[in-house]
């Protein structure tokens, strides 16, 4: 049985992974990621390729060549990986997609992979977490890496009022071909970071458990966090 944890829970256990520098990752499932694992597993591709999001990442705006087996069977293993995954809950309304593309969704195709996380909390943590005071007290001081298509927008978010956060490093993402260029990357600058963002849509998910397991950092699927944090400012 999995055990759900608070956004107070999720950013403690950050801020103790970080003090005693252990590996961290938390991935994020919402209708795109159901949507990439639903591919000949719980339905049909022509089923998939009717979908709006699928339409959209077949004309290259989702950052992924699809459709997309390998893609799946590498976020299946991700999400095995992971030491906290994002679920959304029954009947969200946070994301706007159709219902039958989210929790519903979700427990199909984890039904289906047989995927059973120890961790959960709610697929929306990022955007939850950006405005609560602890995830700007948990990050003060640390040494923050950011991975995006557009990082030094995301750096410079971070670095202003009222997070005044410090981020050390950027690595520019934008399609998941970069994967093992970014992977080499992460590796190579992991004395200059405690933490990554990483804002890569459903590459995130593939992203954040390697890159914890490469660099022995915490790792985290951001999302759309940013967006949210314009808001607030």
């Amino acid at each position: 049985m999995a055990r759900n944890l608070s956004t107070f829970q999720v950013l403690n256990r950050i801020d103790q992974a970080i003090k005693r520098k252990r590996p961290l990752s938390l991935v994020r499932v919402g209708d795109g990621e159901n949507i990439v694992l639903a591919q000949k597993s719980v339905w049909p591709l022509r089923n998939v390729m009717r979908q709006t999001w699928a339409i959209m990442a077949k004309r290259g705006r989702k950052g992924i060549s699809f459709p997309n087996i390998k893609l799946r069977n590498e976020m299946v293993r991700s999400i095995r990986r992971a030491t906290i995954v994002g679920m959304l809950p029954q009947n969200d309304r946070m994301i706007q997609a159709p219902q039958y593309l989210k929790r519903r969704l979700t427990n199909q195709v984890f039904n289906h992979f047989k995927l059973r996380p120890k961790l959960t909390c709610h697929a929306c943590f990022n955007r939850i977490a950006v405005r609560n005071s602890l995830f700007r007290k948990v990050l003060r001081g640390k040494r923050i890496l950011v991975i995006n298509r557009s990082p030094s927008s995301i750096k410079s978010q971070l670095e202003s009022y009222p997070y005044n956060l410090r981020v050390a490093a950027t690595i520019p993402f934008s399609h998941y071909r970069q994967i093992n260029l970014t992977l080499r990357r992460a590796a190579a600058i992991k004395n200059s970071f405690d933490i990554a963002l990483i804002s890569c849509g459903v590459n995130a998910v593939i992203l954040a458990p390697r890159i914890a397991a490469v660099t022995g950092k915490v790792a985290i699927d951001f999302g759309k966090a940013p967006k949210k944090m314009i808001k607030r400012r």
